[in-house]
């Protein structure tokens, strides 16, 4: 997806993990996908680089479709559908 496409993505639950490092990210989307119904969108924040080899990775493992992230002001916003 683009940039913009991922801007105008539906967020069903945000994540806000930009204070902690891995695998605290991890684990809090890990927390937070049960939180959501299938189909919808989870935003995870993190200010980690591990994060964003570690989300998506898991989104694949458990079957999640990784939709992109976008970089801004030192963090990076990364985005999932739940299946």
């Amino acid at each position: 997806m683009t940039k913009e496409e991922l801007k105008a993505l539906e967020i069903a639950k945000s994540v806000d993990a930009r204070g902690t490092a891995c695998p605290g990210p991890l684990l809090a989307a890990k927390k937070a996908i049960g939180e959501i119904e299938e189909g919808e969108i989870m935003e995870v924040l993190s200010a980690d680089e591990g994060t964003k080899r570690d989300i998506p990775k898991w989104a694949e493992k458990k079957g999640y479709d990784y939709l992109g992230d976008i970089e801004e002001n030192g963090y990076y916003k990364m985005y999932l559908r739940k299946n």
